[in-house]
């Protein structure tokens, strides 16, 4: 009936204000009428010691204080008092734990506050600060201790052998610590990890790391990186760790330099070996068994004191260890003469020298064909006007016209090519070029007869006189006119 009446009369939003408001209100009572002052929490190490604090204020009211009690949780449900104080009758330890261990720093019922001294993990819990009043009755405060471990943290790799099984490698642990520690791996090599923990009888944690992986000869002396974090360190706890991995003998044999002539001395060869343990035994043969009277074995180098056809053999270079023998062969082949060593062609050198031949040679072909672009941009047209073209005049003009007597002058040179034209009555004498002579000839070249004389018409060759590399000023290679 009640469920139904709730249900037909929904709560008003005023009411659901008020009882907030009484929530609000009681909680601060309750603060209010705590009147045993302690902190909340405390943080602590094995073997030092720890202050617990309790004061008493009732505000000015008249509670009178009976006795105080200090009463240890270690678990759940687990109560012991370790100090009681009474203003009659003193101070009392019923604990035999923390006999000796627990003190009040003053013999005042207000200030009971007390020291316990050489902690140890197991202390850790909760201690309440107990009054017994009147009238009010018991009042008390609680402070939970935590007690803080730093762990023993070790790293260390473990020697494997190189295989096709995953094993572990490295471990890496945080011993007794509280709280638990966190352990992480920093490695270049492929592999894993896994984590385990154990907590002890006292409440510490010990968290243990293995890292694993498939072992192979190259994973030899590589590092691994192991990280402790934890609460009561400052900084996360390093340590580097070479991986120790072991393997049979991997031998290569050097030294030959295909030169072994008949009378060389001293020709050597060396056995080398990578192993993990180190060599155990090196040893040369031949492929006959024994070896030549004239080599000479110490360790792992082979000296031929002298070259000759006992040495063109197979020679073999067996190294063994712990975990098995490795062996490897070699053939010399003994030719009569020396051979004279051939210096390998410096690539690098070669192809840099005709790298640079090129740039150079570009250099130089951009440098002239810039020379000559400027050339050809500063030399502009003539500065001079050449003469205008002179046109021969037609043969009744000339015949029109009467002969003027020759001037008497020097005589001028005149070079390969050019003529002296004969001006008319008030011009002045022009000289021609080839090219002149050629447009007065139709654009044609002159034609020579036999005897010498140009090909012009005329009725008397005589008229024409032959080229002459002289010919004095005044006087024209042009025939005398005729009169009709």
């Amino acid at each position: 009936m009640a469920r139904d009446y709730a249900a037909r009369c929904p709560r008003s939003p005023g009411r659901n204000a008020w009882m907030v408001a009484a929530v609000i209100i009681l909680a601060a009572q309750g603060v209010v009428a705590q009147k045993v002052r302690v902190e909340e929490e405390l943080e602590a190490y094995p073997t030092e010691s720890v202050d617990l604090r309790c004061e008493f204020v009732d505000g000015g009211s008249l509670t009178k204080l009976t006795q105080v009690s200090w009463i240890w949780e270690p678990v759940d449900g687990q109560r012991d008092n370790i100090a009681v104080y009474h203003p009659t009758y003193g101070q009392s330890f019923p604990n035999v734990a923390f006999k000796d261990r627990v003190i009040f720093l003053q013999n005042n019922l207000r200030i009971p506050s007390i020291r316990i001294k050489d902690l140890r993990m197991s202390d850790a819990g909760r201690y309440t600060c107990e009054y017994a009043t009147y009238p009010s009755g018991n009042e008390q405060g609680t402070t939970t201790l935590i007690m803080l471990a730093k762990p023993k943290n070790s790293a260390k790799a473990v020697t494997v052998q190189a295989g096709s099984k995953s094993v572990m490698v490295a471990h890496c642990e945080a011993a007794d610590g509280k709280p638990a520690a966190t352990i992480k791996w920093l490695a270049s090599v492929g592999g894993n990890h896994s984590t385990t923990s154990t907590n002890g009888p006292d409440g510490t944690v010990t968290v243990r790391s293995e890292y694993r992986l498939v072992p192979t000869a190259e994973d030899n002396g590589r590092e691994v990186t192991c990280l402790v974090d934890q609460k009561t360190q400052d900084r996360p706890w390093t340590e580097v760790l070479k991986l120790s991995v072991e393997y049979p003998p991997t031998v290569t044999i050097d030294g030959y330099d295909h030169n072994w002539y008949v009378g060389r001395s001293d020709a050597v060869l060396f056995c080398h070996a990578t192993a993990n343990p180190e060599p155990t035994t090196i040893t040369w043969t031949t492929a006959s068994g024994s070896l030549p009277d004239t080599v000479v074995v110490e360790q792992n180098k082979l000296t031929v004191r002298k070259v000759d056809d006992a040495v063109n053999t197979t020679f073999t270079c067996e190294v063994k260890n712990k975990h098995g023998a490795s062996r490897k062969t070699l053939t010399t082949f003994v030719i009569e003469e020396k051979r004279e060593p051939v210096q390998e062609q410096q690539t690098g050198a070669l192809v840099g020298g005709v790298l640079g031949t090129l740039i150079f040679i570009g250099i130089i072909i951009g440098i002239v064909f810039l020379i000559r672009k400027y050339q050809q941009d500063t030399e502009g047209p003539p500065k001079h006007k050449p003469p205008p073209p002179v046109k021969a005049g037609s043969s009744t003009e000339m015949l029109n016209k009467p002969s003027e007597p020759p001037t008497a002058t020097e005589t001028v040179p005149l070079s390969p090519g050019e003529v002296y034209y004969e001006p008319t009555r008030g011009e002045p004498a022009t000289m021609l070029d080839e090219e002149a002579t050629d447009a007065l000839n139709g654009g044609a070249p002159p034609v020579l007869n036999k005897d010498g004389s140009d090909g012009h018409h005329g009725n008397d060759s005589s008229n024409h006189g032959p080229l002459s590399g002289n010919i004095p000023r005044g006087e024209s290679f042009v025939s005398t006119p005729m009169y009709v």
